[in-house]
């Protein structure tokens, strides 16, 4: 088996570059969406208790219908490729960042705003060295989970048409070959560590007043 997955790896190389590319630039617009949406709306609802319920129940809704029926019910509206790909994964990766945004926010401790106060910082800058600093652990948490959870079911996008590793593993369910399957899971795996590294690399590097 390994043997046949070296050779298909040998001759497929350029098409199996082009599929990792498009399932990295699909995970990460989605990514870079979800964040775009669940950051703002999750300091906003951390500010008061009524909208947390209704904004963190609307998105959890939302997480509980798969991506699959996602991807169909989208179809009618947007068509195949990469938009309804991208739109059913940022649905899925709102509600983790949202929520841990949301608890970021909450469980600043209300002295520390209170001295940002004291100090005689404004509101914003409250919110930029303050609030946001001591919050962005638990955001990033937040991110770093959706990053795990889009780049494994990027593998749906193939399903219409958006391309990625999810070709591979289609490929080898429509030939029945274990070859293919092990292989694109492999990729897929391979990615998702690839963009953890990176991840990690970059929060050290953003908290790095930690290691004060």
């Amino acid at each position: 088996m390994l043997l046949t997955m070296g050779e298909y790896v040998q001759s497929h190389a350029p098409e199996l570059l082009e599929q990792v590319l498009t399932h990295a630039g699909i995970s990460l617009l989605s990514l870079t969406i979800a964040a775009l949406i669940g950051i703002p709306c999750g300091y906003l609802a951390a500010q008061s208790p009524k909208s947390e319920r209704w904004v963190s129940g609307s998105f959890q809704v939302l997480r509980v219908i798969p991506s699959l029926a996602v991807l169909v019910l989208l179809i009618p509206l947007v068509g195949t490729g990469v938009v309804p790909a991208a739109a059913a994964l940022t649905l899925l990766a709102v509600p983790p960042i949202l929520l841990s945004t949301i608890v970021g926010f909450r469980d600043v401790p209300d002295f520390m705003v209170e001295t940002a106060a004291g100090i005689g910082l404004t509101a914003w800058e409250s919110l930029w060295k303050v609030r946001v600093p001591l919050a962005l652990p638990l955001i990033l948490s937040g991110l770093r989970t959706a990053l795990v959870e889009v780049v494994a079911s990027a593998t749906l996008a193939a399903k219409i048409g958006a391309g990625g590793l999810g070709e591979v593993i289609f490929t080898g369910l429509g030939l029945n070959r274990p070859d293919l399957l092990i292989l694109g899971g492999l990729l897929v795996a391979a990615l998702s560590l690839g963009f953890g590294a990176v991840f990690d690399g970059v929060s050290r590097r953003l908290m790095r007043y930690k290691s004060f």
